[in-house]
């Protein structure tokens, strides 16, 4: 089976992509070595700025105008590997005969739905414990 045609790359393949290797580098121990260094950077000036007002704004703004675009990042990331393992995982309920097609894309089911299934296949657990343990007891 063929890959994904890429031929051209759209603004949001582009966003895409840029958001996960943007997301890579944040995660990495480089970018909390830089954000530990500007942190002691900040602290080491309060000093020099008699701890005023506008050396606090400065921390503070930073961190938040940081943490608002994260947000965005971090998420379109999670979306997409979301997207990525229920694609995987409806290729496996495919491919196995005795899977139940169903299961593909139960992500788009309804909470009350979601709860239904969880109570089926908690039951099938449940079955599968006391069986096993009655094997056991039998040994």
């Amino acid at each position: 089976m063929k890959g994904p045609n890429i031929e051209k790359k759209s603004g949001a393949d582009r966003f895409a992509q840029f958001s996960a290797q943007a997301s890579t580098w944040v995660g990495s121990r480089w970018a909390f070595l830089v954000a530990v260094l500007v942190i002691l950077i900040w602290a080491i000036t309060g000093p020099m700025f008699h701890y005023s007002d506008t050396w606090q704004l400065i921390i503070n703004t930073g961190t938040t105008i940081v943490t608002f675009l994260m947000v965005f990042l971090i998420q379109n990331t999670q979306n997409r590997d979301a997207k990525a393992i229920n694609l995987k995982l409806n290729e496996l309920i495919h491919a196995v005969d005795k899977a139940h097609n169903q299961m593909i894309d139960i992500e788009k089911l309804s909470d009350v739905e979601l709860d239904e299934l969880s109570a089926r296949y908690e039951k099938i657990r449940s079955a599968f414990e006391d069986r096993r343990k009655r094997e056991l007891i039998e040994k």
